[in-house]
């Protein structure tokens, strides 16, 4: 069995959740999230918890519980708290700023890169290099941070390029130039 699964998700004040045909809807002061279930599994809503069950049992059900469980947590986090992700930029000149719900970022390119950011997220900029994404899906957030740091992944010899603020990046010696 599961053991994440098991856990049963508490429900914080002034959060809804909500799940009707297969479709579970949880609303915070935050905002509001959507997400289809899987037929493997079935929400069992009680006195302020949320606890995922099996509605068949089998191996696959039994690793949907608990990813289930992971996703439903996640979204009453969301709608109550919201995530945040940080993401430095390291180099000479490079720098991003935000122009409405467009980051601009100067990465060592003849051209500066353009990044929409999706709905749902937002981003601030502290000292031209430190990004600050923010929003309430979890999933969607990590899928931006991503694609930014993707648009100059960071070098193992000098460390430049965008990285998270939590990541270490592992630095290669260069050439020596010995004869």
């Amino acid at each position: 069995m599961s053991r994440v699964g098991k856990k049963p998700i508490p429900i914080p004040p002034g959060t809804q959740v909500v799940c009707r045909d297969r479709a579970l809807v949880v609303e915070g002061k935050k905002g509001k999230l959507s997400r289809t279930l899987h037929p493997a599994v079935d929400l069992t809503i009680g006195d302020g918890v949320v606890e995922v069950v099996l509605a068949v049992e089998t191996k696959n059900g039994r690793a949907l519980q608990g990813l289930t469980r992971s996703l439903v947590a996640n979204m009453v986090t969301g709608v109550s708290q919201g995530f945040e992700r940080v993401l430095e930029i390291n180099g000479i000149g490079y720098r991003v700023e935000v122009k409405g719900s467009t980051l601009v970022f100067q990465l060592g390119f003849s051209a500066p890169k353009d990044f929409e950011l999706p709905a749902g997220v937002s981003a601030t900029v502290e000292k031209n290099t430190i990004l600050k994404l923010a929003g309430i899906d979890k999933e969607e957030l990590g899928r931006t941070a991503a694609a930014i740091r993707r648009l100059r992944p960071p070098e193992p010899y000098k460390g430049k390029g965008i990285k998270y603020a939590e990541e270490r990046i592992q630095k290669k010696a260069g050439k020596t130039g010995t004869k």
